[in-house]
C-alpha cells in the first residue's frame, strides 16, 4: 500500500498541518492522471500528495509504504541493494518488480503521514550538491531502467531524465545556465557508465550485502 506524505518543509507558515491538509484537499485532484501508470515516464507525474481518491498506483513514496509478508516469502522480491548514495529509486525499484507478482498497489490518502525531511543523518548526509549525490542520482535512475524496463521504455525514461535533470526543463525546472547544464550532462553520462558496470558486475556479485548477513 501506499500512502499520502506531507512534507514537513512545506507546511503552512504557521506549522499547521491540519490547515496545510484542508487547503491540499480542497484544491487537489480525484486521480492522477494516466501517464503516472506508464514505467518510462510515471516518475514525472507521481504525485502523491495531491490525489484525494483511493486508487491503483505504479509506485510508493519509500517513506510511506508497506507491503503483505507474501511478496517476500512467496515470490523472493528483495530491495535491490546496489542502489547507491540517497538510495534514490530503490522503492521505485522494488515496486515494478512487483509488477511480476499478483499484488497491485494501491494508494490510500487516508494512510497520511508527516514527512520530518531532517536535513542531516542517514541519507541526508549526501548534500545534493555534492559530487556523489549527483553521481549516485543519475546511476539509480538508469539502472532501474535496466532492470526493469524494455528499450523502448527505457530509451523514452533516459530521455526524460536528460530534459528534466540536465537541461532542467519542466517539472524540474533548473538553471539553464550552460556551465550548470554541461556539469549535470557530465554526471548523466559518468551516472550511465556507473549504471553499466554495476549490471556487468551483477554477473557475479548481486550486491545483497546486508541480505546476505540476515537471511
Amino acid at each position: 500500500m501506499a500512502g499520502r506524505v506531507w512534507d514537513r518543509l512545506k507546511l503552512s507558515a504557521t506549522g499547521d498541518w491540519q490547515a496545510t491538509k484542508l487547503a491540499v484537499t480542497k484544491t487537489g485532484i480525484d486521480y492522477l492522471p494516466p501517464q503516472a501508470m506508464d514505467a518510462a515516464i510515471a516518475w514525472y507525474y507521481l504525485d502523491l500528495v495531491y490525489p484525494n481518491q483511493p486508487q491503483q498506483v505504479i509506485s510508493a513514496r519509500g517513506c510511506n509504504m508497506s507491503f503483505r509478508r507474501q511478496v517476500f516469502t512467496e515470490y523472493g522480491l528483495r530491495f535491490d541493494e546496489r542502489f547507491q548514495g540517497s538510495a534514490v529509486r530503490e522503492e521505485s525499484d522494488f515496486c515494478l518488480r512487483m509488477r511480476s507478482t499478483p499484488w497491485l498497489i494501491w494508494y490510500d490518502p487516508e494512510a497520511y503521514l508527516i514527512h520530518w525531511g531532517e536535513e542531516t543523518g542517514g541519507c541526508h548526509d549526501l548534500n545534493t550538491r555534492s559530487l556523489r549525490y549527483q553521481l549516485t542520482f543519475y546511476h539509480n535512475h538508469f539502472l532501474m531502467g535496466f532492470n526493469n524496463l524494455t528499450l523502448h521504455q527505457q530509451l523514452r525514461l533516459f530521455a526524460k531524465l536528460f530534459d528534466c535533470h540536465v537541461l532542467g526543463h519542466p517539472p524540474c525546472y533548473k538553471s539553464g545556465s550552460p556551465l550548470k547544464v554541461l556539469s549535470r550532462a557530465i554526471f548523466y553520462f559518468l551516472g550511465l557508465i556507473q549504471a553499466i558496470f554495476t549490471k556487468i558486475k551483477a554477473t557475479w556479485d548481486d550486491g545483497q550485502i546486508y541480505s546476505r548477513q540476515y537471511p
